[in-house]
């Protein structure tokens, strides 16, 4: 069975989780990281020695770093439905996750410590007007995308990348600024909503 280490609350974990989900993987989790167990500990560096979290063993193979995850799943699991086998169709999915990874998170990154973790080291308006605009920008390119495939990042039927994609998008939806009209991305959020592990583990109002 798949041992998952890192607390549900983590968007990084959620990703593996929703992934389990889609592709019927049985697993256990183990709760690690603020407020639980230590990712300091000898024990959870011995694993990963960035200290972070989602950490996955699967039999006597460890692996961290959750797009790299989600990543192993799939092409471990009979996953080619999500994360196709051609290399062009593949390539095509991998760039979103890498657009995800990069520019998405990075935009969106100060706004989030700023506005929901109400950190104090986030608190300057100047950085903060900066990043809800830049965070504004990146989701009037997924807004593109999708209008121009109808559905889903990667084309007509979900896809690998729309897991931390899909997971962006909640973490959008459930900060508190003003939000421009992006119809595409809405019907996306309802749509991917229509799926039990994106309810589960994405749409749970836990940005």
């Amino acid at each position: 069975m798949l041992r998952i280490l890192g607390k549900a609350s983590s968007i990084n974990v959620r990703k593996v989780l929703w992934a389990c989900a889609e592709l019927d993987i049985p697993l256990e989790r183990e709760d690690w990281g603020s407020g639980f167990q230590s990712t300091l500990s000898p024990e959870f560096l011995a694993l990963n020695p960035n200290a972070m979290i989602p950490v996955i063993q699967d039999g006597d193979f460890t692996l961290w770093e959750s797009n790299t995850i989600i990543r192993y799943l799939a092409n471990g699991y009979n996953g080619s439905r999500l994360y196709p086998l051609d290399a062009k169709a593949k390539a095509r999915i991998d760039q979103w996750i890498d657009w995800q990874a990069s520019d998405l998170n990075r935009s969106w990154s100060y706004a989030f410590m700023s506005l929901v973790r109400q950190s104090p080291e986030h608190q300057d308006r100047r950085a903060l007007a900066l990043s809800c605009k830049d965070w504004a920008k990146h989701m009037e390119i997924l807004e593109r995308q999708l209008g121009s495939t109808g559905a889903y990042v990667g084309g007509t039927e979900f896809s690998l990348a729309d897991i931390p994609i899909g997971l962006s998008v909640n973490r959008w939806f459930e900060t508190p600024l003003e939000h421009p009209d992006l119809p595409a991305v809405r019907e996306y959020y309802e749509r991917l909503s229509l799926r039990p592990g994106f309810r589960q583990h994405g749409r749970n109002g836990t940005p």
